[in-house]
């Protein structure tokens, strides 16, 4: 069996055995003070020493503090950039305080990798049968509005489960929420491979309920996973990562499913067959993953990656109350306003993401291929607004401005949408969708931002949470009225009526400026 010292890719100084995963701290060490580094997103409450993070230049160590320094061992020497430095400051505790043990284990990679890829698979099938909408009402002869419910579901469920899988998370933990994720993803798609046949819909949309249960417990894993296993200089990147795997799950989702099963309902068997692939290449794939969950998912690495990990690993859990915390977020009047504009910005992007297909073959028919490439763009150029909107909100920091103005740029986009989908040149349809996807998916981290920004010093879990639950109920409202508008009226009538929502969202995103100075944290006070 390798040593845990292989395992996290560290070595260790012969004579120097760590205790219990703590390096012993000289008692004559140059002593100084722990201060608390606050800072926004995952890596909140990263801890530096002196104010000098671990990532600083490498110290050395010395017995005494005029004595002559000796050279550290590498796991040593990290440990010594967590040390005070400076003389005639207090010690972190008297002489045999025990510091705790900070590595990085080679299996944070494994484990970021398997759940940004079953969080692609979750993804994939939520948007698999409504970009191809058309093929499956002629398959299992039901309305448009049946189809559009299999989206729906996935909105649907995150409202109410989505505390009681928060809550699991914290008393419960990592590994068993993302067994549960990957496990109801993986049983979800066996269900659907056994709905090929024209009167089983009812089949599919029980798969479909038990993906989107999934769903609750995916969509709040990625900062944990990020601060619980790595270090603080990956935190960012790694939730990033992680928060990718969703949205290439939903380009893939367009992508795909128009070219596995192409619209042949002229001959039902072969249309039954493409639809079988698709299902069962899924389950396959959701099957892997949560193989793959089972043996390399721990609940923690062997040792903390960072200072802010091992402090709360060893604090004793506070008290923590959902009443009381939403409770003071609702009196937080500039975060109401953000729930609610926040929740129409992302419910009108799901609504158009979920009745694209509709959209564009009323305009351009037998363009099925071509809708779900026009997905595929909307959700690419997303990635890329999102990755622009946050570096240029770490650079920054205009939490309020820059809210503001993506989300006037996000109405901008909406009209030309609007405006331009039927000028017959399908072409146009790509630039737009990219534009429109763009602002839209570009304002989504910048609302969690915010969000996190006027509601210090509350639970981010909680203030994420009601910002996705928004999210959700508004993208039902809106894809069940957008779609009755766009049946009966066209396409033209329910854009218009998301572009009328969305200049409503800019007021409310307005009305934040006669609310303290939001580019520096807003601080409610505590009941």
């Amino acid at each position: 069996m390798a040593r845990p010292d292989d395992e996290e890719g560290t070595a260790m100084a012969s004579g120097h055995p760590p205790a219990n995963g703590y390096l012993p701290v000289p008692g004559d060490a140059p002593a100084g003070k722990v201060s608390a580094e606050t800072q926004n997103g995952p890596t909140a409450g990263c801890l530096a020493l002196n104010g000098v993070s671990r990532d600083s230049t490498k110290a050395t160590a010395s017995g005494t503090p005029d004595g002559p320094k000796t050279p550290l061992a590498p796991e040593e020497e990290t440990q010594a950039r967590l040390l005070p430095k400076d003389p005639g400051e207090e010690t972190p505790g008297g002489e045999g305080t025990l510091v705790p043990r900070i590595a990085l284990s080679p299996r944070r990679f494994v484990v970021l990798l398997i759940f940004s890829a079953y969080s692609l698979v979750n993804a994939f099938q939520w948007i698999q049968y409504s970009i191809i909408s058309n093929v499956f009402e002629g398959f299992y002869n039901v309305s448009s509005l049946h189809i559009d419910w299999l989206s729906m579901v996935y909105m649907l469920a995150y409202v109410p489960l989505i505390f009681p899988a928060t809550w699991l998370l914290d008393t419960r933990g990592l590994r068993l929420t993302a067994l549960l994720g990957s496990g109801l993803n993986c049983l979800g798609a066996w269900i659907k491979c056994g709905s090929v046949k024209q009167h089983l819909f009812w089949v599919t949309m029980l798969g479909q309920c038990l993906c989107s249960v999934a769903q609750v417990f995916i969509l709040g894993l990625p900062s944990h996973i990020a601060s619980v296993w790595f270090g603080p200089k990956e935190v960012s990147t790694a939730c990033a990562t992680a928060v990718l795997g969703n949205q290439l799950g939903t380009a893939v989702g367009f992508l795909l499913p128009p070219v596995l099963v192409p619209n042949t309902q002229n001959n039902t068997q072969l249309l039954a067959r493409n639809i079988s692939t698709m299902f069962y290449g899924t389950s396959a794939v959701a099957t892997l993953l949560f193989i793959l969950t089972v043996i390399a998912f721990k609940e923690k690495p062997q040792y903390p990656p960072s200072q802010a990990q091992a402090v709360l690993q060893d604090s004793p859990p506070g008290e923590y109350s959902y009443v009381k915390s939403i409770r003071n977020l609702f009196k937080n009047i500039p975060f109401v306003l953000l729930l609610i504009s926040y929740g129409i910005m992302t419910g009108a992007f799901y609504s158009v993401s979920t009745l694209l297909n509709q959209m564009i073959l009323t305009h351009y028919e037998g363009e099925e291929v071509n809708a779900g490439r026009i997905g595929l763009t909307l959700v690419v150029a997303g990635m890329v607004g999102s990755i622009l909107c946050g570096l240029w909100l770490d650079y920054t920091k205009t939490y309020k401005h820059t809210t503001l103005t993506v989300y006037i740029l996000s109405f901008v986009g909406m009209v030309i949408f609007t405006f331009t989908l039927n000028l017959g040149h399908i072409i146009i349809v790509f630039v737009t969708g990219g534009l429109l996807g763009f602002f839209m998916t570009g304002y989504l981290p910048l609302g969690f931002e915010f969000a996190v920004e006027i509601t210090y010093p509350e639970s981010e879990g909680t203030s994420s949470g009601l910002l996705n639950a928004a999210a959700q109920i508004f993208g039902i409202l809106f894809t069940l009225a957008q779609g009755k508008l766009t049946s009966a009226y066209g396409p033209r009538t329910g854009n218009v009526f998301l572009c009328v929502w969305i200049f409503g969202g800019i007021i409310l995103t307005g009305d934040m400026d006669s609310t303290p100075d939001l580019e520096t944290p807003y601080m409610p006070q505590s009941n």
